[in-house]
């Protein structure tokens, strides 16, 4: 059994939840590890399978797991109404429900219900974990008790041994951890909605609707934060709605060390969050001068040999590339491109079309999609294609000059490629520095 100070009956009210019924878990990556390892510590004799479309797994299941049954491949979801309780890890797409009614939650959502009142939640298309971070920041340096969870890595059952009566949970949660929630975080924080994981819900629509989980069922003493521009979507609610207005926050300029006037509007939803903390406005003005960006967004590298780099890698909607060319406008190169997911790209193209750079190095489907909406504007700009980075910065060590920025900020996602953003933006630093020794 965990063991933890004022928070076991908090975990005994998830294991309630989870006694004497017969769950899957369905998807085996990081989260349904941790609802497995939770499960067995708590519930030994539970009755449990797992299902995932890596039939790789079915080894080291077999291996550790022997007990456990395992469901794999493209099928691995066909026998969803086998079970009472199905526990959806981000990413796994369900099929359409079977007749027999079944429990369809996450380890998010048994979260949210057992700690709901020490929850501050954060979504967003872009924007989140900068946000999260700098509110747990913030947090931490008005000295309150609190622990960071959710998308940027680490399950929210994984820290249930660190949280006491006292801790602000900062959770950061995306589309796919809301989809099939049926509670909310006592402060809830919703920053943006752009066109994102189209591939995976198919229309705009369905990921909003995924989104606006995260206000859909607060209690009548819950708060939530959004942008003002999102206020014609809000879904009935019973929080106490506070908006924020981004043409107004750009003339306050709070003293964040993060370029783009995007990243001064979630500044301002930190402040805004942290003040229904109690937490003064004078304390998390000084803390947020203190706060380091994340690496790759808007990451600023070099100068190497008189050349610096930009790795915005997490850019993958062209709402987050335009925030990125506003924050670092004309840049002498521009990287753009990757795998194309159908979302809609005419506000990048107009914004380059507007606002030409020097050169724009274009990969994938995603950057012909784009290009092939430069050119029936006639766009008269430099337009490189490549397949590899390596080609990038081969033309950069011939032809860059002193001074000069490259920008790497793609407005497509790097499945084509790369395992994830992270990955594509490790190339990118990895080669600048490879390329171009350090003369700092």
């Amino acid at each position: 059994m965990v063991k933890i100070d004022g928070g076991l009956a908090m975990l005994q009210t998830i294991i309630a939840s989870l006694k004497d019924k017969k769950i899957l878990i369905a998807g085996f990556g990081r989260e349904g590890r941790s609802s497995l390892k939770l499960i067995r510590e708590n519930l030994p004799k539970a009755k449990l399978a797992i299902a995932d479309h890596n039939e790789s797994l079915q080894a080291e299941i077999a291996a550790h797991y022997p007990e456990l049954l395992f469901y794999g491949g493209q099928t691995c979801l066909d026998r969803l109404d086998e079970f009472d309780l199905v526990l959806k890890s981000p990413g796994m797409k369900l099929p359409e429900l079977p007749g027999k009614k079944v429990q369809i939650s996450s380890q998010t959502d048994l979260f949210l219900a057992a700690f709901h009142r020490q929850i501050v939640g954060i979504t967003g298309t872009k924007g989140k974990s900068t946000t999260s971070h700098l509110i747990h920041h913030l947090l931490l340096q008005a000295g309150k008790n609190a622990v960071l969870v959710g998308n940027m890595g680490r399950p929210c059952f994984d820290s249930i041994a660190a949280i006491q009566q006292d801790t602000h949970i900062v959770f950061e949660l995306s589309a796919h951890q809301l989809q099939f929630v049926r509670h909310s975080p006592h402060l809830s924080l919703l920053l943006n909605v752009f066109e994102e994981h189209l591939d995976y819900f198919e229309t705009l629509e369905a990921y909003r609707q995924a989104k606006l989980n995260i206000l859909r069922y607060a209690l009548p003493d819950d708060h939530a934060l959004a942008d003002i521009r999102l206020k014609a979507y809000i879904p009935d609610t019973n929080a106490r709605l506070h908006f924020v207005d981004p043409a107004q926050v750009v003339e306050v300029s709070l003293p964040i060390s993060l370029p783009g006037r995007h990243n001064q509007f979630n500044a301002a939803m930190a402040l805004e969050a942290v003040a229904l903390l109690d937490v003064s406005r004078e304390i998390a003005i000084k803390a947020m001068a203190t706060f380091e960006g994340l690496p790759h967004r808007l990451q600023l590298a070099g100068p190497y040999k008189g050349m610096r780099f930009v790795n915005d890698s997490i850019a993958t909607v062209p709402e987050a590339a335009v925030a990125a060319l506003e924050a670092w406008p004309h840049p002498d190169y521009l990287i753009l491109g990757g795998y194309d997911r159908g979302i809609n790209y005419e506000t990048l193209i107009e914004y380059l079309r507007d606002n030409p750079p020097g050169m724009i190095f274009y990969t994938g489907k995603a950057g012909d999609r784009i290009v092939a909406g430069l050119q029936k504007y006639s766009y008269s700009g430099s337009l490189h294609p490549f397949e590899a980075l390596e080609e990038v910065f081969e033309y950069l060590k011939l032809n860059a000059k002193t001074g000069q920025l490259c920008l790497l900020s793609p407005a497509a996602a790097s499945y084509d490629k790369y395992q994830n953003f992270e990955q594509r933006g490790d190339k990118f630093l990895g080669l600048a520095k490879g390329y171009f020794d350090c003369v700092l």
